[in-house]
């Protein structure tokens, strides 16, 4: 299997017929995902409930703090691979989640948003820290080491490739762009691919909530 683009219905090469199907191959021994039961799933987004996939991380935020999902219990974690020098999707994607916050009015202190860069070399704690709060002060970056990021990219099924600029500093980065949502226990439960409007994803975060 190429799992380059396994988990990845961004990317010009997958559509989400794929991406499901690709789920499902990947899986083994895993429940069978809500997109082949005969029930009714009450979530919008891909329900990828009990996929061996984006299990954990360790990795150190933006004041220089080693954090896991663990640190997020009790709330709804939303992740989002990006970097800072990205022109559209992800300040786009970000914006997004600082709706979704707005829209989930009193419930929106149990939502935590973690931004983690796929451009390390770049992109420095102090930047990290001026980027998010450009957003939500209360929103997250995570910064893996380059060897860090090889493994939890792998974990997440993200995509991510440096793209070569006119100088050794001026590339951009080619990488995928849907959100991982997961529940207050800290299991992955959705994936929202990228361009999925906050409302819907504030849907999908209401009915997590209203189960936690």
């Amino acid at each position: 299997m190429n799992q380059r683009f396994s988990f990845n219905p961004d990317h010009p090469r997958m559509g989400r017929r794929r991406f499901v199907q690709a789920a499902l191959a990947s899986v083994a021994g895993a429940p069978v995902l809500m997109a082949c039961s005969p029930e009714v799933t009450p979530f919008k987004s891909t329900d990828v409930t009990g996929a061996a996939i984006a299990r954990d991380f360790r990795l150190k935020d933006h004041h220089g703090n080693l954090r896991t999902l663990a640190d997020f219990k009790g709330k709804i974690v939303v992740t989002f691979f990006g970097f800072t020098q990205c022109p559209d999707v992800c300040p786009t994607s970000m914006t997004t989640m600082a709706e979704v916050k707005r829209l989930l009015g009193d419930q929106g202190e149990r939502l935590q948003v973690l931004f983690i860069t796929v451009d390390p070399q770049r992109d420095t704690q102090a930047l990290l820290k001026e980027y998010m709060a450009n957003f939500d002060p209360g929103f997250v970056a995570l910064r893996p080491e380059p060897d860090e990021l090889k493994g939890v990219a792998a974990d997440f099924k993200i995509y991510y490739k440096q793209v070569p600029g006119s100088t050794p500093t001026s590339y951009t980065m080619d990488h995928s762009a849907g959100k991982y949502i997961f529940d207050t226990q800290g299991r992955v439960r959705l994936f929202s691919a990228y361009g999925t409007d906050a409302a819907t994803i504030t849907s999908d975060i209401r009915v997590l909530l209203s189960n936690a």
